[in-house]
């Protein structure tokens, strides 16, 4: 669906805020690897890193060298693309708010600029958290390293590019407030606002397995579809986040974002070419037809959950409130589930399962979309069978692949149904290994590509759908929690989750430590 250029994007600097974090090491440091050792990042290309720990330029590459080892999907190491990257890599130490700083960083940039022949191209990455992204802007904007600039005319390289990581903002307001501020800074064609989710492999097949299959496009309506689920699940706790997580919620740090993009590529209409904007503009119509969920309508189609202690694969687990950095009497979410409706021709009268949450049964990242059941007038009457509808399952981690439930005949004399799997595992069928998001985005990002960022009006949309639950959530007094036990799926039964009369707030708890 959404096209990522092979041929070579212009030489830049790149500029990592925040290089000696967690995100430059998992991430960002395995992906530039993996484009060099592709041959797809410019020869010329540099990147500097920017950050408070005092580091040389050598300490710096031999802590990205180690985040390779550890963490890139290719192993083991090549040394030689190694030694070609390292060479590249650089470290400023400084502080984010202090303008001297950036003026030594800004000074620096020149002289790479010379060095190797970049032509004063910029990309600026924002691997920090939030509350210190505008003191950055401003300090940059000050010392001149950051300008407003439309598109380069056709081939001509220049270019000066942002990145911003998640979370942006924490609200409505605080999102709007920041992208003012950008905004008076820099132009829209500037501004990649990232979720690495949109990079993923298996996300992008969503789009194609709806509009290059004609025997799906003409079903993706409220005529035969009952319901669609979208599931963001993880069996793990904080894992060292506790502080964070424990200041944002998993409504924030998941269900806005990942979910809400997801979302956006299932109910979409189709675009009307594969521009970014094309695509942009669809999915902000989705989001603009998002049923906002207000007062007694948050307690009846949202449920919100925290997961106590328990016994995972026979191994003892701590509540969240006892995992490191969290408040002993927390009332910060670990699992959201709500019901909505997209108010469009298409969907109307269609109900939206949307689910996130931490130490559950398993690690899945899927889209279900279930049918609608046929009429019992052929089979129904028959003894001890069981028509369960269609269901189209769209996995996207970590077992990714499609697959279809429909009802067979049991081979035999008598007439025996029996609902079956018709799967398309991804592996099986392309068993080359897949690049990991950060490749492809970071790619785009170089080539200027911007249909797998959010654009400012999705975030802006998508923060005003999670806002009013917020809002609804600070008014209403704190919940019971804890409220699951680890391993279940949460507050709620399956039953009642997806029974669309359901009164959340109403519901018996069968999952209750």
């Amino acid at each position: 669906m959404f096209e990522t250029t092979r041929n070579q994007p212009e030489p830049s600097i790149i500029v990592i805020f925040g290089a000696s974090g967690d995100l430059t090491l998992r991430k960002l440091a395995p992906a530039l690897y993996n484009l060099a050792r592709e041959r797809l990042l410019p020869e010329n290309t540099v990147i500097t890193g920017y950050g408070r720990t005092d580091l040389t330029d050598q300490q710096f590459r031999e802590q990205l060298k180690e985040g390779i080892r550890r963490f890139s999907r290719t192993q083991p190491l090549e040394e030689k693309v190694w030694a070609d990257l390292g060479r590249r890599l650089f470290y400023q130490q400084g502080v984010y708010d202090d303008e001297d700083d950036h003026r030594r960083l800004h000074g620096r940039l020149k002289k790479l600029d010379d060095r190797f022949d970049t032509g004063g191209n910029r990309i600026f990455y924002m691997a920090i958290p939030p509350e210190v992204v505008e003191p950055v802007l401003h300090n940059l904007s000050g010392v001149g390293a950051l300008r407003r600039q439309t598109p380069c005319p056709e081939n001509q390289a220049c270019h000066l590019r942002v990145v911003f990581e998640k979370p942006f903002g924490r609200d409505l307001e605080s999102a709007r407030a920041l992208n003012d501020t950008i905004n008076s800074m820099l132009d829209e064609s500037q501004i990649f606002r990232m979720d690495h989710y949109l990079g993923k492999e298996t996300v992008q097949n969503i789009s194609v397995l709806r509009f290059a299959n004609s025997i799906f496009e003409h079903i993706w309506h409220n005529q035969v579809v009952r319901w669609v689920r979208v599931t963001v699940a993880e069996d793990i706790g904080t894992e060292g986040r506790g502080g964070y997580f424990d200041s944002t919620g998993i409504l924030r740090d998941i269900l806005q974002n990942h979910v809400l993009q997801l979302l956006t590529l299932i109910a979409m209409e189709p675009p009307s070419s594969l521009a970014a904007d094309a695509i942009r503009d669809e999915k902000a119509k989705v989001l603009r037809s998002l049923r906002r969920l207000e007062g007694d309508e948050v307690s009846r189609s949202v449920i919100r959950g925290q997961y106590g202690e328990g016994t995972v694969g026979g191994e003892a687990v701590p509540a969240y409130r006892a995992e490191k950095g969290v408040a002993p009497e927390s009332t910060t979410e670990t699992f959201v589930g709500l019901r909505t409706y997209i108010d469009n021709w298409r969907w109307v009268g269609v109900p939206f399962y949307l689910c996130a949450g931490k130490r559950l049964p398993a690690k899945l990242t899927e889209v279900a979309v279930q049918f609608k059941t046929v009429p019992a007038v052929l089979f129904g009457a028959m003894k001890e069978v069981n028509l369960r509808p269609n269901r189209l399952t769209m996995r996207i981690q970590p077992d990714e692949g499609v697959s279809l439930r429909f009802v067979s005949k049991v081979p035999g004399l008598a007439l025996d149904l029996k609902t079956v799997e018709m799967d398309f595992p991804y592996g099986s069928e392309f068993p080359a290994e897949s690049p990991e998001a950060y490749e492809r985005l970071l790619l785009d990002v170089m080539a200027g590509h911007a249909a797998l960022f959010a654009r400012r009006d999705e975030v802006e949309l998508a923060w005003e759908f999670a806002t009013s639950i917020l809002n609804e959530w600070e008014r209403q007094p704190p919940p019971d929690f804890p409220n699951y036990r680890p391993g279940t799926w949460g507050p709620i039964s399956t039953e009642d989750f997806f029974n669309e009369t359901t009164d959340y707030s109403r519901v018996g708890n069968p999952n209750r430590p």
